[in-house]
Order: structure tokens, then C-alpha cells, then sequence
């Protein structure tokens, strides 16, 4: 289940001194907060992956830009390695410039905007909500709000 703010109202252990910004670390969260989630809190730029026995990874993220990022409770329809990438006719009309020429597609690899991997969220009654936690291929737009809509 990928949900918002959950671990985040639970009480997650302020960060380790001497860790990078982007490092992955495990975090206490308070008691009842179930295994096996994604929560997203977007205005700290944190994705915590919850664990068994209150802890949780703790990754920084970007997320979607003002008007772009969507909060909501989703499930993950489909996970992909190396995915493939498709801009929406959305991006394209918001930044021609930018989007116009993967308006086809581009490949999976080191240049895709995805990273190395992708989750897909989905909706009950919804299906694909083309919202995607993903990596990325430019580490300096960690922390920040830049992207279309996804967290990575």
C-alpha cells in the first residue's frame, strides 16, 4: 500500500548526523504503523519504506512540482527495471521544448528520466494514475520539487 503522511504523524527519529542527504538509513517509527508500506511525506522531500518491528527506510526524494504532485492512497500495479519512458500529452503541452522530441517513447538506461527502477501507482476503480516513485538520473534534484507528478 503507498500512502502519504502516515509515518510522518507517527513520529520518525530526526536524521543521523554525518550521513549524506541521499543516503538510505533505518528509522524507528512508533508502534502500529504496518510492514510492507510506502508513505510520502512531500513537504520534507522523505519516502519512508516500513519495516517489521516500527522501523522504516528512509530515503530523500524529489517530488512533482506545485500542481503536478497528487497525494491520495495508491497501490503499486506494476514495478518495472530499467523502464521505459513516455511523456504525457500533458508534459508536452506544458514544455513542448522539453518533451516534444520523447514524444515517442524513450528506451530504459542510464539517460531515461526513471532511473534504474519504477513503481507504477495505481487507483481502485482507477487504474493507472500514470504517477510513478522512481529513481533518477540527476541527483541534484534531490530535495526538491521538479518532476511531473512522481517522487523519486
Amino acid at each position: 500500500m503507498v500512502g502519504e503522511g502516515a509515518a510522518h504523524e507517527q513520529g520518525v527519529a530526526p536524521p543521523e548526523a554525518g550521513l549524506l542527504p541521499m543516503e538510505p538509513r533505518l528509522v524507528p517509527l512508533d508502534a502500529g504503523v504496518p510492514a510492507g508500506e510506502i508513505h510520502v511525506v512531500p513537504d520534507r522531500f522523505e519516502l519512508y519504506w516500513t519495516m517489521p518491528d516500527a522501523q522504516a527506510w528512509l530515503y530523500k526524494i524529489r517530488v512533482g512540482r506545485e500542481g503536478l504532485y497528487e497525494s491520495g492512497r495508491f497501490y503499486v500495479g506494476a514495478k518495472k527495471e530499467w523502464p521505459s519512458w513516455t511523456p504525457t500529452p500533458d508534459m508536452i503541452a506544458r514544455e513542448p521544448e522539453k518533451y516534444e522530441q520523447h514524444k515517442d517513447g524513450m528506451e530504459g538506461g542510464p539517460n531515461n528520466p526513471l532511473g534504474a527502477r519504477a513503481l507504477y501507482l495505481f487507483q481502485e476503480g482507477r487504474g493507472d494514475t500514470f504517477l510513478r516513485i522512481h529513481g533518477t538520473n540527476d541527483p541534484s534534484t534531490i530535495g526538491r520539487a521538479v518532476s511531473n507528478g512522481c517522487a523519486g
